[in-house]
């Protein structure tokens, strides 16, 4: 029997526990919450998307960093084995559009309750409010930890209660780190065990927000805040360089523009340009080539001949945008559609299916779903998740520098790595 810690009380940490304790070994998981599973409840707006049922060879186009990192974790423990690990558990899940998978409640709350009730069939000793505050390692290999009191501040951010006197120091045969990103902060993840991990010798990739909404200083953007587009496409535009190229919906804010569509992009564009100003062009009709387009308006035009061009084109467009296609086309809007030349509906036209959003950045890590870089999957073992730099430390979920796109993906590299690096724990 190996004593065994896990640090971080998150989908991956709580995998990790079962995964560990499944041999009969002592495992420890520390969390310096009050509460497990705190961004687990938040996800899927509350719902959680618990994995995605696609094909597993698919599952690896939706991975943007480091994907043939994860063959082992995914192939050893796909969604089909998390799906059955729920259901026998007493969670039933179901399947929706895209492949995702939810709990039929549509409670994140029943995913975590799930964990917990299998952390405790499992013996596994939990210990809440508590903050790792250093690894200690002899030789080479990892031997256990110390911990201090946390509470959290008015911030939402964690602080200790005098660590001087109240560190308390832990052996271990293996340590599975699990302590996430540094997204959401106030779930916990505030990046502190990244310092303690280059202190010994571990390389952490550029921490980057991931799956984030995107900013905008363009003056026609906040009046359109709260408008959804549905079947609209997106490129993303760095130096007359395209990023990326989608379809899905969007939402305008009051800051720029956000929605899967542009959290998808987003996640493409910090990762390749860090949160560089960019182009993002908008097509409102994608199902409609230039020429088509161009006919569905002179059929609008023949029907409202004595109209405004406001008036003339409000079947073709949500009522928000009715104003700012003129505006950005450079048109008066009250001008008689009976009025328009050749040249001005080509320029509506363009508009139509090339809107420009000056995008200068984007949000910052309190609204990123997920944390695009952390430890170097060159120091990893990707067969066991075990550091290559320190014997028996190992690592699981968001904190690796893996990271996927919405709808469910993130979750299940969490299940997986979390379940091969408890597995691998056991093998020692």
């Amino acid at each position: 029997m190996k004593d065994v810690i896990v640090v971080g009380g998150g989908a991956a940490g709580m995998m990790a526990a079962i995964a560990a304790a499944e041999n009969g070994n002592k495992v420890t998981l520390i969390e310096r919450n009050d509460k497990l599973g705190k961004k687990i409840f938040i996800t899927g707006k509350g719902r959680c998307n618990v994995t995605n049922a696609c094909d597993t060879t698919e599952f690896f186009n939706q991975v943007i960093s480091n994907p043939k990192f994860l063959y082992s974790s995914i192939y050893g423990y796909d969604h089909d084995m998390v799906y059955d690990f729920f259901e026998s558990n007493s969670c039933p899940l179901k399947i929706e559009r895209g492949e995702r998978v939810f709990p039929v409640s549509d409670h994140s709350s029943d995913i975590i309750r799930t964990l917990e009730n299998v952390l405790k069939k499992k013996n596994v000793k939990i210990l809440k409010n508590k903050y790792v505050t250093e690894l200690t390692v002899k030789e080479g290999k990892i031997t256990g930890l110390k911990i201090a009191n946390t509470r959290p501040s008015k911030s939402g951010s964690f602080v200790t209660y005098e660590p001087e006197r109240m560190t308390e120091s832990i052996s271990a045969h293996a340590v599975i780190l699990a302590t996430g990103g540094i997204s959401y902060r106030v779930t916990g993840s505030d990046g502190n065990m990244f310092k303690l991990l280059t202190k010994l010798g571990h390389t952490i990739t550029e921490l980057r927000p991931g799956l984030v909404p995107l900013e905008s200083k363009d003056s026609w953007i906040s009046p359109l805040s709260g408008l959804s587009l549905k079947n609209v496409s997106l490129r993303l535009m760095v130096n007359n360089k395209k990023v990326y190229d989608g379809f899905g919906e969007m939402l305008f804010t009051h800051f720029g523009i956000s929605g899967p569509l542009v959290l998808t992009g987003a996640s493409y564009l910090n990762k390749k340009y860090a949160c560089q100003p960019c182009k993002a062009i908008i097509d409102l009709k994608p199902a409609l080539d230039h020429d088509t387009l161009d006919k569905r308006i002179l059929r609008d035009f023949e029907d409202n001949k004595n109209k405004s061009l406001k008036n003339g084109i409000s079947g073709l467009l949500p009522s928000k945008l009715i104003s700012v296609i003129p505006l950005l086309a450079g048109i008066d809007e009250d001008k008689k559609v009976n009025e328009i030349t050749k040249e001005e509906r080509e320029k509506i036209v363009h508009t139509l299916k090339n809107l420009e959003i000056n995008i200068t950045g984007s949000r910052d890590f309190n609204e990123a779903i997920i944390t695009i870089g952390g430890v170097s999957t060159k120091e990893i073992n990707p067969s066991t998740m075990e550091s290559k730099i320190i014997k028996n430390l190992f690592f699981a979920g968001e904190m690796i520098d893996v990271d996927a796109l919405t709808g469910g993906y993130n979750l299940q590299i969490a299940w997986s790595t979390g379940h091969l690096a408890g597995q691998s724990v056991n093998e020692l």
